[in-house]
C-alpha cells in the first residue's frame, strides 16, 4: 500500500494518472463531435451520407479496439502520416467511441415524434435547423443514461494506449512492476484511480441529466 509515497512514484502515478485524464477528455469531445456528424448522416433525407454514416459504424463499432490502434500508429506513419504516440490514440479513441455515440444519437431521434419534425418543416426549417434546433435536443434528454455507459468506459479504453508508448495510468504498472514492486499493490492503486474517474464521469452526467429534466 506505501508503494506510491516511495522512489517518486507518487509524480510517476500523478503524470499516468493526468495523461489518462487528458486523453479520455480530448478523445471525448472529439467522439461526442464525430458521433453528432455521423448521427445526423444516418438521419439523413441524402442516401450518401445515409451509406457512409452506416459503413463507418459498422466498420468501427465492430473493430477490435487494439486493432485500430495498430492501424493508426503503425499504417498511418507509411502514408507519411506522423504525428505524437498521444494524437494517435486520440484519432484511434474517437473513431471507435463515435460509432457508439452515433447508434446511441440515432435511437434518441427514433424516441422524437414523427409529428414534431413535420410541424418544424411546415414552419419552413430545413433538414439542418429540424435536426439541430429541435430534434436533436429533445434525443439528447432520452439518451443520457446510455450515452453516460460510453464515457464511462472511455477511460478504462484508454488503458490499451499504455502499450503504444503513450504514458498514461496503466502503462505505470509496467514500470512500477520493473522496479520490483508487488503487483497487487500495484493493481489496487490503478483500480482506485479508474474508480475515481469513472465516479466523476458518472456523477456529471448525473448531473446533467438532472438539469436537463428540470429545463423539460
Amino acid at each position: 500500500m506505501g508503494i506510491l509515497f516511495e522512489d517518486g512514484n507518487f509524480a510517476l502515478f500523478r503524470d499516468g494518472f493526468l495523461r489518462t485524464v487528458e486523453l479520455s477528455a480530448v478523445s471525448a469531445f472529439f467522439a461526442l463531435l464525430l458521433g453528432t456528424v455521423l448521427a445526423a448522416f444516418r438521419v439523413s433525407p441524402v442516401p450518401a451520407l445515409r451509406a457512409l454514416g452506416t459503413v463507418w459504424v459498422n466498420t468501427f463499432r465492430n473493430t477490435p479496439l487494439t486493432l485500430l490502434f495498430f492501424a493508426v500508429t503503425f499504417a498511418l506513419p507509411r502514408l507519411d502520416v506522423h504525428l505524437s504516440s498521444f494524437t494517435f490514440a486520440v484519432l484511434a479513441l474517437s473513431a471507435y467511441t463515435a460509432s457508439f455515440v452515433c447508434e446511441v444519437l440515432r435511437a434518441g431521434v427514433n424516441t422524437v415524434p414523427l409529428g414534431q419534425a413535420e410541424a418544424a418543416r411546415s414552419l419552413g426549417m430545413g433538414f439542418g435547423q429540424t435536426l439541430g434546433l429541435v430534434i436533436l435536443p429533445q434525443a439528447v434528454r432520452s439518451v443520457m443514461s446510455p450515452m453516460s455507459s460510453i464515457f464511462i468506459a472511455l477511460p478504462r479504453n484508454s488503458a490499451i494506449a499504455g502499450a503504444f508508448s503513450v504514458s498514461e495510468l496503466y502503462s505505470v504498472q509496467a514500470t512500477l512492476t520493473d522496479k520490483g514492486y508487488a503487483i497487487f499493490g500495484i493493481f489496487l492503486w490503478i483500480a482506485i484511480a479508474y474508480l475515481f474517474i469513472s465516479f466523476s464521469v458518472q456523477q456529471l452526467f448525473s448531473f446533467a441529466e438532472k438539469r436537463l429534466a428540470v429545463a423539460r
